[in-house]
């Protein structure tokens, strides 16, 4: 499988310094390529200028939320099809509802396992036929 995803680029968005370096630290350690973002504004402006293969998207963060990051991605023809991961803190029934109906592809809860992190990200990537 790590074949099928070294070529991978995900972009990694959180306003949280620890988070966004223990994501990329666990990403990189398994041949993906990183970029980072620390608002939905920087994730949507990261997009416009890079391909990405999967976005690992925070919820709650100041300028634009990952809510609204995640409508705008959506509303794109180009990235419709996108995968999201949602990686935040709300994990009421409500919050990750919104979170997939928002078009996120995953949903994680923190605190979490960077290895179920990493996990979810190579399933989703080989869902979508990244090579």
């Amino acid at each position: 499988v790590k074949e099928v995803i070294a070529m991978a680029r995900v972009l990694v968005v959180d306003d949280d310094p620890d988070v966004r370096q223990l994501v990329e630290m666990k990403l990189r350690l398994d041949g993906i390529e990183t970029l980072t973002a620390t608002n939905g504004q920087e994730a949507l402006d990261v997009l416009a200028s890079h391909e990405i293969d999967l976005v690992v998207l925070d919820l709650m963060m100041p300028v634009m939320d990952g809510i609204e990051a995640c409508r705008k991605i959506r509303e794109d023809e180009a990235m419709a099809d996108l995968p999201i991961i949602m990686l935040t803190a709300k994990a009421q029934a409500s919050d990750i509802q919104t979170g997939f109906s928002t078009g996120a592809t995953d949903y994680v809860v923190k605190p979490f396992s960077p290895r179920e992190l990493l996990s979810r990200v190579r399933g989703s990537l080989a869902r979508a036929g990244v090579r």
